[in-house]
C-alpha cells in the first residue's frame, strides 16, 4: 500500500539487504527454470500436466548448486529421517491440508523410507508450507510441537490418513492428533504449539520455499533437482538413483 511519508535514504546495511533479496529474486527464477513448481493449484486441484521432473541441463550448474546448499543436515532435526551424511537429500515442502500431499505421504513416501532411507542412500528432510489457511499453519506448528517430543513422524502419519483433512485442523481436532500420535505430555505439545519457537521455525520455512519460487504444495528438491507433485515411485526412484550416482563420482 502506498504510503504519504517520503522514505529515508536507505543505509548502505538496508542497500546490502537489498541486494541480497535480488539475489534471491534471481535465485528463485533459476529455479523456476528447472522446472514449474506447479503442482496443485491454490484450491487443490492439479495444474496442468500434473507436475514435472527436471531435467539436468548445462546452464543449470549454478543455480542448482545454490539449491543444492538448503539441505541443512542438521543433528537432531526432529523433522526429518535418514542419515545425517545421507548422500541424497530430499526437502519436501508441504501443506497437511492438501490432498496430494497425502497422496505423496501415504502411498509414495513409504516406499522411499524402506528402499532408500533404512538403506542409508536417503535423508528427508520436511519443510512446512502452510497456503490454506489459519487451519494450515495451525497444523504447520502443531505437527513442530509434536516433533519437540519425537513425534513427528507419527503426528505426519495421523495428520494424513485418509480422511483426516476433511475432519478439519481446528484446536480440539490438533489435540486428537497429538493423542493419536501417542505425544506423551499434551500440556506442554499445547504450549510448544503457540510458542514463538514453533513460530520462528515456520517462518523460517516459508521464507525459504518462497524465496525459490515453490508456490504449490507438494514441491521437492531432490538434491537440488526440484520436483513438482505427487509424482509416482518410480519417479522419484529415477531422480534419486542418479542423484545416487552423482554423489559417487
Amino acid at each position: 500500500m502506498p504510503s504519504s511519508t517520503r522514505p529515508s535514504r536507505p543505509s548502505s546495511r538496508s542497500t546490502g539487504k537489498t541486494v541480497l533479496a535480488c539475489a534471491g529474486v534471481v535465485l528463485a527464477a533459476a529455479a523456476l527454470g528447472l522446472a514449474s513448481w506447479q503442482a496443485t493449484a491454490p484450491d487443490d486441484r492439479p495444474a496442468r500436466g500434473g507436475g514435472a521432473v527436471s531435467q539436468p541441463r548445462s546452464e543449470d550448474s549454478g543455480a542448482r548448486a545454490e539449491l543444492l546448499k538448503l539441505a541443512r543436515r542438521e543433528a537432531g532435526d526432529r523433522l526429518a529421517v535418514g542419515r545425517q551424511d545421507a548422500p541424497v537429500v530430499l526437502i519436501e515442502y508441504s501443506d497437511f491440508k492438501c490432498g496430494y500431499c497425502g497422496k505423496f505421504a501415504r502411498d509414495t513416501e513409504p516406499e522411499l523410507i524402506r528402499k532408500y532411507v533404512e538403506d542409508g542412500t536417503l535423508r528427508i528432510e520436511w519443510r512446512n508450507f502452510p497456503i490454506f489457511g489459519e487451519e494450515s499453519e495451525a497444523a504447520a506448528k502443531a505437527a513442530w510441537a509434536a516433533g519437540q517430543q519425537d513425534r513427528f513422524q507419527q503426528f505426519h502419519a495421523a495428520a494424513y490418513a485418509p480422511g483426516a483433512k476433511e475432519k478439519g485442523f481446528g484446536a480440539e481436532r490438533l489435540l486428537e492428533l497429538a493423542r493419536e500420535a501417542g505425544v506423551p505430555d499434551l500440556e506442554r505439545f499445547s504450549r510448544d504449539m503457540a510458542g514463538e519457537a514453533a513460530a520462528a521455525a515456520l517462518a523460517r520455512d516459508r521464507e525459504e520455499g518462497s524465496r525459490i519460487g515453490v508456490a504449490s504444495t507438494p514441491s521437492f528438491l531432490v538434491n537440488g533437482r526440484p520436483i513438482a507433485g505427487a509424482q509416482p515411485y518410480g519417479a522419484f526412484a529415477a531422480v534419486i538413483d542418479g542423484a545416487k550416482a552423482e554423489a559417487a563420482r
